[in-house]
């Protein structure tokens, strides 16, 4: 996934950074530089590209906006060739994962008639001969709003309609399982993508495809570690703030000086063989950083130990 290493700062709003990453440049030349011919001008080229990435950023403004509606932390849009990825980071219910996820094509939904009516008013008799480019740019831009509404909807882990299928199954199935399963059908099509780029000669589509199943590995990989997550006893007397779960009973929190395992609830947050503190402790079911206090259990000493730096649980 691309992060905002490598990426340049275009802009912040609503409390969101957009970055720009630097291979975006590159495809850019080379996709208009493939399209050369198709306008009067080279720079309509450069605006349908301009245009289909607007689009793009539009689509993930989607998706960051219905996350913090629902309480969620996101801060972050990252442009590339690709498309756009948007960071958020939903509460782990399946009804806040949901609209955080269909937000962004409901985005698309709302743009298509109104491009297709701005093609109409300039597709008018004597608009079109006097303006051929601009009528030509708005359908090409309507028709790839709808291809990626289309294409972003398959049931394809991790496309936008592979997770909303993965939300709605959260309801019957559970976190884990529903996870499970939609990656699952993600591998099934990756191998349908990768035939259809074999046999329509797309490299393209062939990298989309690859970038998927990398994906759906990571994705099947943190199912089955919810699942055994699942099946620790826990600390009954500990709450996370976010999910309202309890937390495992064990050394499954790693040290990130030391590298050794220890359990956070055990020993106050603070590493026993090296004595690194920490500021929040991390909960395994749904990923969020809370401060140990927040945690809320019975017998938590007023102060605790100044902390350093925050360790992802080891996986």
């Amino acid at each position: 996934m691309p992060t905002h290493q490598g990426s340049i700062r275009l802009f912040r709003l609503a409390g969101i950074d957009v970055y720009l990453h630097w291979s975006w440049f590159l495809v850019a030349y080379w996709e208009i530089s493939l399209q050369a011919g198709s306008y009067t001008s080279l720079l309509w080229n450069v605006l349908e590209y301009l245009l289909l990435f607007l689009i793009v950023l539009l689509h993930e403004f989607g998706h960051s906006l219905a996350c913090r509606q629902v309480g969620g932390r996101a801060d972050q849009i990252v442009l590339w060739p690709l498309g756009g990825v948007a960071y958020v980071q939903a509460p782990q219910r399946p009804g806040a994962t949901l609209w955080s996820i269909a937000a962004g094509p409901l985005v698309n939904v709302v743009l298509a008639p109104v491009l297709f009516l701005l093609s109409m008013l300039v597709g008018v008799p004597g608009a079109v001969q006097a303006s051929p480019d601009a009528y030509r740019l708005l359908h090409t831009v309507a028709w790839i709003n709808v291809f990626m509404l289309a294409f972003n909807l398959l049931p394809i882990y991790p496309l936008d309609g592979g997770q909303i299928l993965r939300s709605l199954l959260w309801f019957l199935l559970g976190r884990a399982w529903s996870l499970t399963v939609v990656t699952i059908l993600g591998f099934v099509g990756v191998a349908g993508l990768v035939l259809l780029a074999l046999w329509i000669r797309s490299p393209w589509l062939g990298v989309i495809a690859a970038f998927i199943l990398m994906n759906c590995w990571k994705g099947l990989r943190y199912a089955l570690r919810l699942m055994r997550v699942a099946r620790l006893p826990r600390r009954e007397d500990w709450t996370c703030p976010s999910c309202r779960k309890a937390p495992p009973a064990g050394t499954f929190w790693m040290c990130a000086r030391c590298r050794n395992a220890f359990d956070v609830f055990e020993t106050q947050a603070v590493c026993p063989h090296c004595s690194t503190a920490y500021a929040a402790v991390r909960c395994l079911e749904c990923g969020c950083d809370s401060p140990l206090p927040a945690w809320s259990p019975s017998d938590v000493p007023p102060t605790l130990p100044t902390p350093t730096n925050l360790q992802e649980p080891p996986t």
